[in-house]
């Protein structure tokens, strides 16, 4: 496997993602060693379709959407230890030892870092954190499997 590290722009990453607006939550990977590591941002705006409601007057990023762009950071890094990248698809399973640590809020960038801890088959368990100017906001080991495509559309 190659150890030097890469790094994707948005075309590159919506190759590998099935998701698309208001869902992708990755705008660059800035450094990513094939199937070990990744750091990649999302840039937080005012105009994200979630801040109308959450909450008026004092916006702060959901949680649960911090952690669904760990989860999209984690199958980056986990699709480029993959023959074939583009033609599998992750399927989030788990999380495990969830803290959010500080509020992620309009103007924001938050930085994505995870960790490959391990991988056997198609089973991929990873450790992320999410930072807002270098302070930790939000940690989890997510699990997750890694399917084709092809395999998984009804």
């Amino acid at each position: 496997m190659n150890s030097t590290p890469i790094t994707f722009d948005i075309q590159q990453i919506l190759t590998l993602l099935p998701h698309r607006y208001p869902l992708l939550l990755v705008d660059r990977v800035v450094e990513c060693v094939p199937g070990a590591s990744i750091i990649a941002y999302k840039n937080v705006s005012v105009n994200e379709p979630f801040f109308q409601g959450h909450f008026p007057g004092l916006p702060v990023m959901p949680g649960v959407l911090i952690l669904e762009a760990l989860a999209q950071a984690a199958a980056l890094v986990a699709a480029t230890a993959m023959d074939n990248p583009a033609d599998k698809i992750y399927l989030f399973t788990g999380l495990d030892n969830v803290r959010f640590r500080t509020p992620v809020r309009p103007g924001d960038r938050l930085e994505l870092r995870c960790v490959m801890l391990r991988r056997k088959l198609q089973l991929c368990k990873l450790e992320g954190k999410a930072y807002v100017d270098g302070k930790l906001a939000a940690e989890a080991e997510l699990t997750a499997a890694l399917t084709d495509r092809a395999s998984f559309r009804a």
